[in-house]
């Protein structure tokens, strides 16, 4: 059957409906806002928006601070959007698999070179990279390399796709666990050969039309650029502000698609995903006069993603999914049973199964440059005081 038609994203970024259940959130997350506002002060980054889906209420939405530190900068809302970067591994490639898998389409355990001969064809029969599964992409253990400067040898996305497949693995496959951009580069184009179109056709269609992420896209219309936060001062490869196009540069090569980042989005478009995952009470009524009931993900699909692999034994890595590990980027208060990821513009999504809650927050930590760490500091933070604030630690 051939693809339906996309439906166009909005001219600018679609206005956000506060729901009623947020109107007292400053006071009941006082402590979350004053964190966020020193993560500011102290420049890790000059602003955010966030998001708190927590037993099937949209309990808090909003944005702080401004676009960067110069002096009279736009100010971030909730309908910001941001360069999520690597969530794209999770709300668009990880969920396309997903999709795929549950319909009958996607093997896991089949080699990659089944479906590109080119990954093995300079080893010998039966050699290590022809035990490279498409369960090891998803999991990180693949024993390819976690990143490498391909943009810097390459002009378009089929020579980088190339590269891609000709990198040497740096430990056997199954062995170590690598958080690997290449194999997410690998695994979206395996995706797209099962799907018969590209990944961001079939995820528009598929997942964020669905389920009503307005504001979600690969490579955002040009006349959104002054509502998307900017990333960086880009001043080695394209040598401008980085804002409404893809800060990673491998991803920029090929075209600003890819399974390892380009995904765009507003801090309320990854809750409606979270709620769909959770879809804690079908018989409820949606926060948000758009926000549909609307289950993309079988239970059991949803169990077989977010549970840990154990590829290698000790892994915190789930199929396309990160789960809580001390310490964790989640805070203490996520339970084991949780799954998310996170951005390296300094974006997250985190989704905790049992306690039936999610919190998603954006930044724009690398503006104006990549330096800052600090994120690291304030990301638990705020995610403890969220959860402290909902009372689901106990």
């Amino acid at each position: 059957m051939m693809p339906g038609p996309l439906v166009p994203k909005p001219p600018f970024p679609p206005d956000i409906l506060i729901p009623r259940s947020a109107s007292g959130q400053r006071r009941r997350f006082a402590e979350a806002y004053s964190i966020l506002e020193a993560g500011i002060g102290q420049r890790a980054f000059p602003g955010a928006s966030f998001s708190v889906l927590a037993q099937n209420e949209i309990v808090a939405l909003d944005g702080v601070g401004a676009f960067t530190y110069l002096p009279g900068a736009q100010r971030v809302t909730a309908a910001t959007v941001y360069d999520l970067a690597s969530v794209t591994k999770v709300l668009a490639t990880t969920s396309m698999a997903m999709l795929l898998y549950q319909r009958g389409k996607l093997v896991l355990d089949q080699p990659l070179a089944e479906w590109f001969p080119a990954f093995v064809q300079d080893e010998l029969p039966r050699g290590p990279r022809h035990q490279v599964t498409l369960r090891m992409l998803l999991a990180h253990a693949s024993g390819l390399p976690g990143y490498v400067r391909l943009f810097e040898v390459c002009q378009d996305s089929e020579c980088l796709f190339n590269a891609c497949l000709r990198q040497p693995l740096e430990a056997l496959p199954g062995a170590r666990s690598e958080y690997s951009d290449l194999g997410f580069i690998l695994l979206g184009r395996v995706l797209e050969s099962i799907a018969g179109e590209s990944i961001d056709r079939f995820c528009e269609r598929e997942i964020f039309g669905p389920l009503g992420m307005k504001s979600t896209c690969y490579r955002p219309p040009a006349n959104w650029a002054s509502s998307v936060a900017p990333t960086q001062e880009d001043r080695t490869l394209r040598h401008r502000v980085i804002q409404g196009e893809v800060q990673d540069e491998n991803c920029f090569v090929m075209g600003g698609v890819s399974g390892h980042t380009g995904l765009f989005a507003n801090a309320l478009d990854p809750i409606r995903y979270a709620h769909s995952v959770l879809n804690l009470n079908e018989t409820s009524e949606p926060q948000l006069p758009d926000l549909p009931d609307l289950r993309l993900f079988t239970y059991e699909t949803i169990e077989l993603f977010t549970q840990r692999t154990e590829l290698p034994p000790g892994s915190s890595r789930a199929l396309g999914w990160d789960t809580p590990s001390a310490p964790s980027s989640s805070g203490r208060y996520f339970s084991r049973h949780s799954a998310g990821h996170l951005g390296y513009a300094g974006t997250s999504l985190w989704i905790d199964l049992e306690r039936q809650v999610a919190i998603v927050l954006l930044t724009n930590r690398t503006w104006p440059n990549r330096e800052s760490q600090a994120i690291r500091e304030f990301r638990p933070a705020f995610h403890d005081a969220v959860m402290t604030a909902i009372g689901d630690h106990v």
